[in-house]
């Protein structure tokens, strides 16, 4: 990894070069430079979810923030490196890296907590430049500003593959924290680790710049203007359709990466830590690519990912693909996508500068990778229903892949007719293979642009920070099963008959013989009752109102309430007129001092799970502090992904709360799924008269609270 050009022979300013060693020093802060930029990513992204909702956009948000201080970095190392000389470079950097220091720990402030009901973007971006935005930002500098300096120091050597070894950094960074740190650490332990090795990295930034780079002095910076000058007349002058592709290529492999995410994580498979997957395949491919030319050969990736895209973008419509289960078609997926970055990072390699253009580059790759995050978080879900940017960069991936190898094909035509140009029935057979791609490409073209366009069905679709919902019809011209339904991403939320007499029927996961429907039930045997409730969905839970009651719901997404008000009748049929509170349930629960409830219930989903935030030590604290003495805790916990009993269990024993679990099967006929509830309260007379699963032994797992949770353990097996 380390291996570089074979270096020029040594002139007179050559006796001032550091020893061979010393490349070592170079490459350990690169490398712990992207180790730590990729571990205060998950950091303080998990610090911060529980502040707002725990939203998948939480993890979007924070990806444009770091791509933008990304860009700013290398922007900074441009500027530095072409207008200062290495002296003021560094007691510029050296004053950056000090503030730096004096903002550690990077804990979030408690003030930066959400209000109520707002778009929490711009909150998120600004928390995150008050709380790791220097620190962040000098470590995005150091890549290219080092080999900056590396060229100075080795006069005629390479730096790129100091780069390719900074990526390796991050994915080790990626990979090393939801195995070895999270698991193991709280929160706060991680910060103050992090923040520890935040100072190794100053120490080893300042050997780099005092002992390496002073023993050359400002030699160096006449190497450095040898060098490229003599680049100058070694190398054409860079071209704006060449600069214009530093920004392109980038900014495609980051669309892709960030709109595969999205689409992964929402509408296949709601897995945890699902977006680990193609976040490492984005940094394999900067690796693969910037270690050497040789990894990246043109023909065959531009092949292969031209037959991914057209077999991603045709896996509803061709039938040998119908049968594709959810783990070949994430396989799939993240194929098509590691593809696209191969092809944008190996092109983005071939058309790499001279060091005369060194930072430049990267400060023009840095803006498209920024470009990527913008269009997808802040331009897409203001102006797409979908998840259409995914559409766009896949044909913007195949349209790149098949002009990749129509040029192969052409390169091939010329020197055959070069070689021989007798050849020309080889010539002709070449061209028309090239036209053949091309009316194929064509078709395929066009089967990818008009895919997944909204189908006939949605009579109502959104999108915002949250995700994705829509509302369906079903069975309209069968009266007695027409129905409506709700679906956020591609989890059902909520169904209701749409004949009157039907109407309040409750339906999905809530029916009277589930964990929710039988504790409203025995609560209000005694007079009425004051009921609150984490996710509003359709309103459904409002079917077992009485005169007298009263019900508060909980909701942070303002779309999810919009649709339960246009679409479904359960609130405006509810005997009570019940309350539906905008923000998060869980700080809006811990600031409001009204009485407390008798029945609590936590259905808050997010996907096919719930959010996190929600199961800790410190939210039980606060749903046990809006609760009667004798109330009752009701948790949703149907999942298929995760087995969150345990986690519950472990909660139930930290507060002394007795526990019941209620499991109940699906039933088409009356739009009802399969459930899961666990009920915890302290009223031995419900244990002892509702009919409730026996218990089961269940792992044991480590108390969760805001600091410390372990998805890995609960994680389901296939």
């Amino acid at each position: 990894m380390l291996d570089t050009i074979a270096p020029q022979p040594r002139d007179s300013s050559a006796a001032s070069t550091p020893p061979e060693w010393f490349v070592l020093i170079f490459a350990l802060a690169i490398f712990v430079s992207a180790f730590l930029l990729f571990q205060v990513q998950p950091l303080i992204s998990k610090y911060i979810l529980p502040w707002f909702g725990g939203a998948p956009g939480v993890w979007t948000t924070a990806m444009l923030f770091f791509q933008v201080i990304l860009f700013l970095g290398y922007c900074y190392s441009h500027l530095t490196s072409r207008w200062l000389n290495l002296r003021n470079q560094t007691l510029v950097h050296a004053g950056l890296l000090a503030v730096a220091v004096l903002l550690l720990p990077i804990i979030p402030r408690e003030t930066w907590k959400p209000a109520g009901d707002f778009e929490p973007t711009w909150r998120i971006l600004g928390l995150l430049g008050m709380t790791v935005g220097l620190p962040y930002f000098v470590l995005s500098s150091t890549g290219p500003l080092l080999q900056a300096w590396f060229t100075r120091a080795y006069h005629g050597r390479s730096p790129y593959r100091l780069y390719s070894l900074s990526n390796a950094g991050s994915l080790l960074a990626l990979i090393s924290y939801p195995v070895l740190i999270e698991p193991f650490l709280e929160l706060s332990r991680q910060a103050w680790m992090w923040s520890a090795g935040f100072v190794l990295f100053v120490l080893a930034i300042a050997w780099c710049a005092v002992t390496g780079l002073r023993t050359a002095g400002e030699r160096q910076h006449d190497v450095l203007h040898a060098a490229t000058s003599a680049g100058e007349h070694a190398e054409p002058e860079i071209t704006l359709l060449r600069r214009l592709l530093w920004v392109v290529l980038p900014a495609l492999a980051s669309l892709m990466l960030l709109a595969t995410t999205n689409h992964v994580c929402q509408d296949v498979a709601v897995v945890p830590f699902l977006w680990v997957i193609p976040l490492g395949l984005y940094l394999l491919t900067f690796v693969i690519c910037f270690d050497h030319e040789r990894w990246y050969h043109r023909e065959f990736w531009v092949t292969l990912t031209a037959v991914l895209v057209f077999l991603t973008a045709g896996i509803q419509a061709l039938d040998f693909l119908a049968g594709l289960g959810t783990v070949a078609t994430l396989a799939l997926y993240f194929a098509a996508m590691f593809g696209s970055c191969m092809i944008c990072h190996g092109e983005l390699v071939r058309l790499r500068p001279t060091v005369k253009h060194l930072t430049e580059f990267y400060l023009l790759m840095s803006a498209g990778g920024a470009l990527g995050g913008v269009i997808v978080s802040l331009v897409a879900p203001r102006v797409f229903l979908t998840f259409y940017e995914w559409n766009l960069g896949l044909l913007a991936s195949f349209l790149l892949a098949v002009g990749g190898v129509c040029q192969t094909a052409a390169e091939r035509c010329q020197q055959r007719l070069a070689a021989s140009p007798r050849e020309w029935f080889a010539t002709k057979r070449s061209a028309l293979v090239c036209g053949g791609i091309l009316i194929v490409a064509a078709g395929a073209t066009y089967c990818i642009a008009d895919w997944q366009q909204p189908v006939s069905g949605a009579i109502d679709r959104a999108r915002n920070f949250y995700g994705r919902v829509s509302v369906w019809e079903a069975d309209k011209d069968v009266p007695a099963d027409h129905h409506f339904s709700f679906f956020s991403g591609k989890v059902n939320h909520g169904r209701q008959f749409a004949q009157p007499e039907k109407r309040q029927l409750p339906t999905n996961y809530y029916a009277g013989h589930t964990g929710v429907g039988e504790t409203l039930q025995y609560a209000g045997r005694r007079g009425p009752i004051r009921v609150g409730l984490v996710g509003l969905g359709v309103g459904t839970l409002a079917t077992y109102a009485r005169p007298g009651d009263f019900y508060r719901f909980y909701e942070i997404n303002p779309e999810v309430t919009r649709i339960a008000r246009k679409w479904f009748y359960y609130l405006s049929d509810c005997k009570v007129p019940a309350e539906v509170v905008s923000g998060d349930a869980r700080l809006m629960l811990d600031r409001e001092q009204d009485e407390p409830y008798d029945v609590l219930v936590l259905d808050a989903f997010s996907g096919d799970s719930i959010p996190i935030h929600l199961l800790t030590r410190e939210a039980f604290e606060i749903y046990l502090r809006r609760l009667k003495p004798a109330g009752y805790l009701v948790v949703h916990i149907t999942n298929s992904y995760l087995n969150l009993a345990p986690v519950v269990q472990r909660l139930a024993d930290q507060f002394q709360l007795r526990t019941a679990r209620f499991v109940t099967d699906n039933d088409e006929e009356r739009l009802l799924f399969r459930t899961d509830y666990m009920v915890l309260s302290k009223n031995a007379d419900f244990f002892a008269t509702v009919r409730s699963r026996p218990p089961e032994p269940q792992p044991d797992v480590p108390l969760w609270t805001d600091h410390y949770s372990n998805l890995f353990q609960i994680l389901k097996r296939p």
